[in-house]
């Protein structure tokens, strides 16, 4: 995507929703006319990021087009102690084996946004700084700085204080805000952006940079994306959407774009791709039916940015067969289970099938589902549970089409041992 003239990455923040809070509104678009280097950190809690990360990842994605050098700081050091931002109760602590191999395993995803090439972007992990911390000497130069009385009227700190926070949890808002200081120190980092309940934190790593540098920082919050139907972005009945093809397949992960509400597609377009704004302004003034245009082209840009555009292409291919846009295309990449030809033979009942194919959980949710109206084959509907399939059902090709309710599909292939 090409810069456009005269517009900074401000402007594209503010023109496609991606920002809730900036410390200093009027500094902040002036230090981004100019080359500045901005982190954001990313707790290692998982071997895999998902759809709800997308927008801080993003975020640097958009920083690096303008020309500015992000950081993205894997949390090795306070991965180990856990941010209470955010939460309930107090994370699961994660052993240094369990943290090191999530984030190895981060680092690699990072790639499919950012260049980290000739030092265009930076891959860090605080862990190489916080653990080799003195807890004496940081609390003689560094909890000095802080007020307890300033640190218990963060809103993040008095949530946790209703159900219970853990003194480790406690010293979690100095650890980020040494790390912001340690990067403005080392990589001259005048930025740090986050999700809106790092708000807190990031505004104590400013004060400790003002009161140890006397210079100042600044930082960025995004707000909380929630979908028209008021649930946080990323979450489906099955869990999170990962970006790990092994736990998402990239056709899953097209599916779960192309299934956006009509009402967030345009949001979703300006958010979750690159797509010119112009562009993404023309998709918004269609309508109707021809609003899945604009579906299709959320779920192939999300696609090709995590998987590829050779797995976006397969993934839109199938999708176009299971909703017959294009009857021409093959599907390979819908999900696919294989049976034994013998057990066809020998016949099965429906109910049994669906259950088999994993769409349902048992044979008795694959009853209700039947009884319910919600079973197709190749977009028939099941007429009754105990229908028995034969081997004459799966046609010249030897395969059929399950669909459990709208949007949950499978395909089965005959095999022969």
């Amino acid at each position: 995507m090409q810069r456009t003239k005269n517009k900074t990455v401000y402007d594209v923040f503010i023109e496609r929703g991606f920002i809730e809070k900036v410390t200093d509104e009027e500094k902040v678009p002036d230090i981004v006319e100019g080359k500045v280097t901005c982190y954001i950190g990313f707790d290692p809690t998982a071997s895999s990021f998902h759809v709800g990360n997308l927008v801080p990842i993003m975020s640097l994605a958009h920083m690096q087009r303008h020309g500015h050098q992000p950081i993205a700081l894997v949390g090795g050091g306070t991965g180990l102690v856990g941010d209470p931002s955010g939460k309930d109760e107090m994370r699961q602590i994660l052993t240094y084996e369990e943290i090191n191999k999530n984030a190895n395993a981060q680092k690699k995803q990072f790639s499919q946004f950012l260049d980290f090439s000739g030092g265009k972007a930076l891959l860090l992990n605080n862990a190489d700084w916080l653990t080799k911390l003195n807890y004496i000497d940081f609390l003689r130069d560094i909890g000095v700085h802080f007020s307890v009385n300033r640190m218990l009227a963060t809103e993040s700190v008095k949530i946790r204080l209703e159900t219970g926070l853990s003194f480790i949890e406690f010293n979690y808002q100095l650890l980020q805000a040494y790390d912001f200081w340690y990067l403005f120190k080392h990589h001259n980092c005048m930025i740090q952006m986050g999700g809106s309940d790092q708000w807190g934190n990031i505004v104590a790593g400013i004060d400790l940079i003002r009161r140890l540098e006397g210079k100042q920082a600044y930082g960025i919050t995004f707000p909380l994306i929630m979908t028209a139907d008021g649930r946080k972005m990323g979450k489906t009945e099955k869990g999170a959407v990962w970006l790990d093809a092994q736990r998402t397949s990239p056709y899953e992960y097209y599916q779960f774009w192309i299934n956006t509400d009509d009402r967030d597609v345009i949001r979703f377009l300006a958010l979750f791709t690159f797509l010119p704004m112009v562009d993404v302004e023309e998709y918004g003034k269609l309508k109707g039916a021809d609003l899945r245009q604009a579906k299709e082209m959320l779920a192939f840009e999300a696609t090709k940015i995590v998987h590829g555009e050779e797995e976006a292409t397969r993934a839109r291919n199938a999708s176009r067969v299971l909703f017959s846009l294009d009857e021409r295309t093959e599907g390979e990449a819908i999900p696919t289970t294989c049976i034994d030809r013998r057990r066809i033979d020998e016949g099965i009942p429906v109910f049994k099938l669906f259950e088999t194919a994993s769409l349902c959980a048992s044979g008795s949710e694959a009853r209700r589902l039947i009884e319910q109206g919600g079973a197709y084959i190749n977009n028939h509907k099941v007429g009754k549970f105990d229908d028995i399939i034969k081997l004459d059902d799966f046609g010249e090709k030897g395969e059929m089409i399950l669909r459990a309710g709208k949007k949950k599909y499978q395909r089965i292939k005959l095999k022969t041992s």
